[in-house]
Parts: C-alpha cells; sequence; structure tokens
C-alpha cells in the first residue's frame, strides 16, 4: 500500500502540537514572556523540523516518542529564530504566518525577550533524560543542537543574509548562506533523530547528507515563492526579497533555473537514503512535497 503524506502529517503535527502546549503549561501562567511565546509557537507553523525529527528516528527503526522532546526543541529553536528575523533591526516583518508579527503584537523587547526564552527553554527540554536511551546519545545531540544554532549554523547564516543585501553574492556565497541559515537546524534534526533512535554511523551520515539536500532546497523553494508565491496562502507578503535588493535563487539564476535547482537537490536527497527501507517513507515523501508547496 502506497505510503500517505498528508495523514502521517496531520498526526505528527497534532502530537508535536501537544507536546509543545503542555511544555508551555509548565511555565509560570501570569508572564508576558510566555505569552509571546505562547503567541509564537502556536501561530499554525508546518512544524517541518520537528516532523523530520521524528521520521529519522522511525528510519533507523527507533520509538519516535523517545524523541519527542528533542523534536519540539528544534520547533523551538526554529520559532525564536522566526521571531529575531522579523524585527525591525533584521527583516522588518509585519506579518507571519497570516496575523502580526511578535514584536507587532506584543512590543520588541517582549519579543527580544521570548526569543531568548524559546532558545534556552529548547536546551532545558533537550537535556531531559528518557528512560531506555544512553547518556551518550545525549550529548552527540546536544553538541549537534547547539552548533546548528550559533557561529558554525544559524546565527552565522543570518549575519551573512543581513550582509548579502548590501550588495550582489555570487552563488556559491549564497548556498554558503542558506546552508548555514537554514539548512543546519534541518541537518541536525535529522541527525538527531537518528541519534535518538539508536542509527548506525552510515545511517547518521546519509540522514546528514539527506538533510544537506533538502534545508537546501527548502531555502531554494522559499526563494521562489517570495517570487511567486500567493500571499494569501503564504500568510506574509511577496516580492520583499526584490525590494530589499537580496540575493536569492531566482535574482541570481532565474526563476525556472531555480526550479530546476531545487529539483534536482531533491533528487539527490532521495539517492542519499537508497539504503534505507520503506521505513523511511515519509522522508522520502516529505522531500518531494518540500518543492511542492505553496506556503
Amino acid at each position: 500500500m502506497p505510503f500517505e503524506l498528508t495523514p502521517y502529517l496531520e498526526e505528527r503535527r497534532s502530537l508535536i502540537n501537544e507536546a509543545l502546549l503542555k511544555e508551555l503549561s509548565r511555565l509560570p501562567s501570569d508572564s508576558r514572556v510566555r505569552a509571546a511565546m505562547d503567541y509564537s509557537l502556536n501561530a499554525g507553523g508546518k512544524r517541518v523540523r520537528p516532523v523530520l525529527c521524528l521520521a529519522a528516528t522511525d528510519a533507523v527503526g527507533g520509538d519516535f516518542q523517545q524523541a519527542m522532546g528533542i523534536a519540539c526543541a528544534f520547533e523551538m529553536i526554529h520559532t525564536f529564530s522566526l521571531i529575531h528575523d522579523d524585527l525591525p533591526a533584521m527583516d522588518d516583518d509585519d506579518m507571519r504566518r497570516g496575523r502580526p508579527t511578535c514584536h507587532k503584537a506584543f512590543d520588541e523587547a517582549t519579543a527580544l525577550l521570548a526569543g531568548d526564552a524559546l532558545l534556552s527553554h529548547a536546551f532545558e527540554m533537550a537535556f531531559r533524560k528518557v528512560p531506555g536511551i544512553d547518556p551518550g546519545r545525549y550529548l552527540k545531540v546536544l553538541h549537534a543542537m547547539a552548533r546548528s544554532v550559533g557561529c558554525f549554523g544559524m546565527i552565522e547564516g543570518q549575519m551573512r543574509d543581513l550582509l548579502g543585501e548590501t550588495h550582489l553574492v555570487s552563488l556559491q556565497e549564497l548556498e554558503a548562506i542558506h546552508r548555514l541559515k537554514t539548512g543546519a537546524i534541518i541537518e541536525a534534526s535529522l541527525f538527531c533523530g537518528g541519534v535518538i533512535g539508536g542509527g548506525d554511523d552510515k545511517q547518521l551520515a546519509a540522514l546528514e547528507a539527506f538533510g544537506r539536500r533538502i534545508g537546501l532546497a527548502f531555502q531554494v523553494t522559499d526563494d521562489i515563492l517570495n517570487v511567486d508565491g500567493d500571499p494569501n496562502i503564504l500568510g506574509k507578503a511577496t516580492g520583499t526579497d526584490a525590494a530589499r535588493n537580496k540575493s536569492t535563487y531566482p535574482a541570481l539564476m532565474g526563476l525556472e533555473r531555480a526550479r530546476e535547482f531545487a529539483d534536482q537537490l531533491i533528487k539527490d536527497a532521495l539517492k542519499a537514503l537508497a539504503a534505507f527501507d520503506n521505513k523511511s517513507d515519509p522522508l522520502r515523501s516529505i522531500a518531494n512535497y518540500i518543492i511542492k508547496r505553496r506556503r
């Protein structure tokens, strides 16, 4: 029977949302920071990173429930990055996922603190021991997670992205930006899910290779949607990259070549999963979904 992605995503997103709500309920109910965290974390995100983390655990034959805390930690990290990216000092966006950005709904100081709190709480959550998981696996997970966020990952990518708005960058520089800003967290989500599931070195390397390619494909598709996407479907404005003279794949390659590049990245990603059995079908389906999505 062919794998059906839609019910799979609905089920996993529901479990992830339930776990995130439970986690937020542990925080002080009268906290303005918690309210801002809740506002941004439960704004209807696609939960791509936690879903990939859980799917990677499945792919190596593990129990995805054991990876739920790690998966939710990645969603908190991702949400922290969105809150900060939207600030006037960065991308200065007013809308995110169809409603006002965190700093518009609250204020800039609260948005900054909410992002900081999500990042720190992500690591607090990731540190919690799950019965049956060897402590050595947590060291691998926490190292990979921390590395993917900072100067070897997302934050360095955001810095380079901002600097790239002042001049036209090369395709090689643009790929480096995207691999850091978007790809590092996606790659780490897959790697960490595989570690928690007990994957061997060969499986973990394959998951990382898969993650590198779909992470870049995800960003290329985002660039394309900023050109020809429907803002009503996306929940945010389009054309903003061109307005900021931002270096993107459509700007440097043209729209059609950018689409072809995204397609090739997905083909290469699927090749990385060649040695996996049908337990990795969710990953294969998600890869194809990435370039077909409209939001």
